[in-house]
């Protein structure tokens, strides 16, 4: 009897790790990259975001070398962290910059399991924050008429959300042929029907917002569910809204595009998979910087005597590593 009590504790401890496991995963981050061709005795100035911990990341900077001293700033709109660095009269032709992570990634389950759930509430200033149109998503017009049809009948938040979550699934194509798409242009998403992750998660904000639930915009990369370790070539985005009584609940349309076997999944729920660097659209930097508002911030943003400077080469790269408790990532 003993023995068998001991076989059926060892297997509901597998269990218990196993699910762990799924819920949660840690590895390295990379975040490298070089801004090259550099005229002689400019002015340059180097804005970098930084991931940093929430209730479903736990960050710690492990390293943050670089050609130029480093201050770590807070953007205000939405305190999101930069690393910023400045040179009134560089003589280097290339600047290096080099930020290593070690990440705690966490599932966030936004309606399935209540044990899951993080207390949240809004502030009024938070709240019309979240509603408020930005520059490529607009709150009346098309998006507006789009979501006032297709929640017609609906009085619940929650239900207006599914539908409209549901309508971009059916409506939207991930397809990065052609030109538009990857800036979360609206009324480009409306039109085309078409684009990657921003353009389905700026289609659903404005549209949720347009119907008065306060929704954000979250941007980071994503890692790769079958890799231990992999470079990364580009960025990923995802979205949250919020209801009363429930708090921050997340959607990611576009994967559950390109994973339709996990549609309802990925309605209240984020993978452990990703890694977040910032939130929000249109963002002024700090200190400013000397260009338009930034459409989104997750690539480093570098201007040379006041002007934005591309010539920049990024190196992204992701490597799991195993906690004390074996098995879990």
């Amino acid at each position: 009897m003993l023995r068998k009590l001991c076989v059926l504790s060892s297997l509901f401890l597998a269990f218990a790790l196993s699910a762990l496991a799924q819920d949660s995963r840690r590895f390295a981050f990379h975040y490298a990259f070089t801004v090259k061709n550099l005229p002689a005795a400019s002015r340059v100035r180097v804005w970098i975001p930084a991931a940093q911990s929430d209730a479903y990341q736990e960050v710690r900077v492990v390293s943050a070398k670089a050609d130029l001293p480093l201050k770590k700033k807070r953007e205000g709109k939405y305190g999101n962290q930069v690393y910023f660095a400045e040179v009134s009269t560089s003589q280097q032709a290339e600047l290096h910059f080099e930020i290593n992570y070690d990440v705690l990634r966490r599932e966030h389950i936004g309606l399935r399991n209540a044990a899951h759930a993080v207390p949240a509430s809004l502030s009024a200033e938070e709240r019309q924050k979240d509603l408020q149109p930005d520059v490529l998503v607009p709150t009346s017009g098309l998006p507006a008429d789009l979501a006032a049809k297709i929640t017609q009948g609906k009085s619940q938040l929650l239900e207006k959300a599914r539908a409209i979550y549901d309508y971009v699934f059916a409506t939207m194509r991930y397809d990065k042929t052609g030109t538009g798409w990857g800036r979360g242009d609206v009324l480009y998403a409306c039109d085309a029907k078409k684009g990657n992750c921003t353009d389905f998660h700026s289609l659903f904000i404005a549209m949720a917002r347009s119907q008065g639930i306060p929704a954000r915009f979250e941007i980071g990369f994503p890692l790769p569910a079958d890799k231990q370790s992999s470079e990364i070539a580009s960025y990923h985005c995802w979205s949250d809204f919020y209801v009363d009584g429930k708090g921050w609940i997340p959607v990611d349309i576009s994967e559950a595009w390109k994973h339709q076997e996990k549609r309802d999944y990925f309605f209240g729920s984020h993978d452990v998979n990703r890694v977040q660097f910032s939130i929000g659209r249109d963002l002024r930097l700090n200190p400013p910087q000397d260009g338009k508002p930034l459409n989104y911030f997750v690539y480093p943003y570098v201007e040379v005597d006041g002007r934005e400077y591309p010539d920049v080469s990024l190196a992204f790269s992701f490597a799991d590593r195993v906690t004390a408790v074996a098995g879990k990532k």
